[in-house]
């Protein structure tokens, strides 16, 4: 069986992670969540890595939630309950490790692929990525902490928009409301996001943890929406006309 995700330590105290279900462009399901807190962790507690990249393999970052595979997140309260969770566990270890991460991202970031985007400390897109939020209209709910992040990052009004209506936006667009640190060309991703990478590795190891730390710690709010956020989706994914609307989705 193929790893769901794939590590490699470059030069410059860099690790690369990267989501490994290209056929599904890296569409999100138990085995990756797995996977991706396993090696979001093993990078935090290397004393070697000293920044990562997060990426995806193939042409997207991730588009969210694999709806292909619905019917069996949704079975029950404690199995919803446990995925859902699982989800928030690779926010909590973005957030709150002492590793930075910076987002190298191509094709769609959609759903739990664009709450990672917000996550990421930097994101670097190719021109060309598209995102948005389709949860809603799905009948579930975000998760990420992007209910408290978002509106930090483009003001509430818009964080609003943005996750209630879904609407798709591009680089440029997710460039000026904040969200992204640089959009280059597709050939230039990788090369950017590890130069950028290494300049943050570079930097003094202790105020950069600080940073990390004070900016995650200093209200409890991260943690609560968090807590909300996990309720929300819980109760969505347990609705039959969110099943019925996944389905739907699923069969474009």
């Amino acid at each position: 069986m193929t790893a769901t995700v794939l590590t490699e330590d470059v030069t410059g105290g860099v690790r690369i992670v990267t989501l490994n279900r290209p056929q599904r462009l890296n569409a999100i399901t138990p085995a990756l969540l797995d996977d991706l807190v396993a090696a979001l962790r093993a990078a935090d507690a290397a004393e070697a890595v000293r920044c990562v990249v997060l990426t995806g393999a193939g042409r997207a970052f991730c588009a969210g939630d694999d709806l292909k595979e619905f019917e069996s997140q949704a079975q029950d309260e404690v199995t919803t309950r446990a995925y859902i969770e699982r989800i928030q566990d690779v926010t909590r270890a973005i957030l709150l490790g002492d590793k930075p991460v910076i987002g190298a991202i191509r094709g769609w970031a959609a759903g739990g692929g664009l709450e990672w985007v917000i996550n990421c400390d930097l994101a670097i897109a190719a021109t060309g990525t598209r995102f948005f939020f389709p949860e809603v209209a799905l009948g579930v709910f975000v998760t990420g902490g992007v209910t408290y992040l978002l509106p930090r990052l483009v003001g509430l009004a818009r964080a609003r928009e943005m996750i209630m209506l879904g609407e798709k936006f591009d680089a440029d667009q997710a460039r000026a409301w904040g969200l992204l640190h640089k959009v280059v060309p597709d050939a230039a991703l990788m090369d950017e996001a590890l130069a950028l990478a290494r300049r943050v590795a570079a930097l003094p190891v202790g105020p950069v943890r600080a940073l990390r730390r004070i900016l995650a710690h200093q209200t409890d709010a991260l943690a609560v929406a968090m807590e909300a956020e996990a309720a929300a989706t819980v109760a969505g994914f347990l609705d039959p006309e969110s099943a019925s609307r996944a389905a739907a989705f699923a069969r474009r």
